[in-house]
């Protein structure tokens, strides 16, 4: 039996209140173009078309398995390290529900238990947010894309939706998720757009407390640094800024850690629970030697359209609320 046997084996047995019944462990990761290999004629998207075999990025369908094993691979080092699996995945940079239904069908996640939560988008690159529960820990009770638009501005730009999922927990508490994936920094100019994806986030979390969540987790990348995103909301807490102080990161641009992927919960999680501890998780088989500046760095599926054979170009952020 091998290492990964043992530790996959180990998490399903472990019951998920052995932690506390009011204790989660969340996991969000940006997964760097996770498409399927399939052309989908009627959509034209060049994005899309270049994740075939025949494409730019000779995308196959063995590529495709292999990040999958892989993503499950992760999930459950993760867990090994945590003493559980997480309760909650947020996910970004997913093509469609395809891609969802065989990472959940097609690997070792096939016996944990999740069910996903997914919505297409508007994005041009057509590419969309998503999240993974455990029906064992959580009830779905509702879920919709929330859009990001501009309303002072007619000509509205076209980005991935920030998806809302409401769940039921423990003894009959009730506990909001959002995934988010703002507008990138490529191609420059984009700082207004960032800054429409928070607001849209802050009202969508003043509706939740209005409507009386007092459990409230934003989840994501950002594609911004912690002081690019202070003042979003004087209710919610950003577990990402103690460790960008620290020098810590979830991607490494031109030799240096910067923190864009972070995790905001309500004021009510921190004062209620014992524990609330946000961590970037350096999976070795997913990190790789910097050859052009010092340490390691994500090991990441391309460099530019060349084939690498890794996963992402971030590392996953974890959660523990205790």
């Amino acid at each position: 039996m091998t290492l990964t046997t043992i530790i996959i084996c180990s998490c399903l047995s472990l019951a998920p209140g052995h932690t506390g019944q009011d204790s989660l462990l969340v996991l969000f990761w940006n997964l760097e173009n996770f498409f399927d290999w399939k052309r989908d004629s009627t959509l034209g998207n060049p994005s899309e078309a270049s994740f075939t075999p025949q494409g730019q990025r000779h995308w196959t369908r063995t590529k495709f398995m292999r990040k999958c094993d892989a993503v499950s691979k992760a999930v459950f080092w993760i867990a090994g390290q945590e003493g559980r699996l997480p309760d909650v995945i947020g996910l970004a940079e997913i093509e469609n529900a395809f891609v969802l239904r065989r990472l959940l069908e097609w690997t070792a996640l096939k016996k944990a238990g999740y069910h996903p939560v997914h919505f297409d988008s508007p994005d041009p690159r057509g590419i969309d947010v998503a999240l993974l529960y455990r029906g064992k820990v959580l009830q779905l009770v509702n879920a919709k894309p929330v859009p990001v638009e501009d309303k002072r501005n007619k000509q509205n730009f076209r980005t991935r939706d920030i998806l809302l999922a409401e769940f039921m927990f423990g003894k009959d508490e009730r506990i909001a998720f959002l995934v988010n994936h703002h507008p990138s920094k490529y191609g420059g100019n984009s700082s207004g757009k960032r800054k429409t994806a928070m607001e849209t986030l802050s009202s969508a979390t003043d509706s939740l407390f209005k409507a009386g969540f007092e459990r409230i987790v934003a989840m994501g990348d950002f594609n911004d640094t912690p002081p690019s995103t202070e003042g979003y909301s004087r209710k919610m807490v950003n577990l990402a800024a103690p460790l960008a102080k620290k020098g810590e990161g979830s991607i490494k641009f031109q030799g240096r850690w910067e923190m864009i992927d972070m995790f905001f919960v309500s004021e009510s999680i921190v004062k209620r629970n014992v524990s609330v501890k946000m961590t970037v998780a350096k999976v070795p088989f997913l990190m790789v030697r910097d050859n052009a500046y010092a340490g390691e760095k994500p090991f990441r599926t391309f460099s530019g359209p060349r084939y690498s054979g890794g996963v992402s170009d971030h590392c996953p952020i974890v959660l523990m609320i205790q």
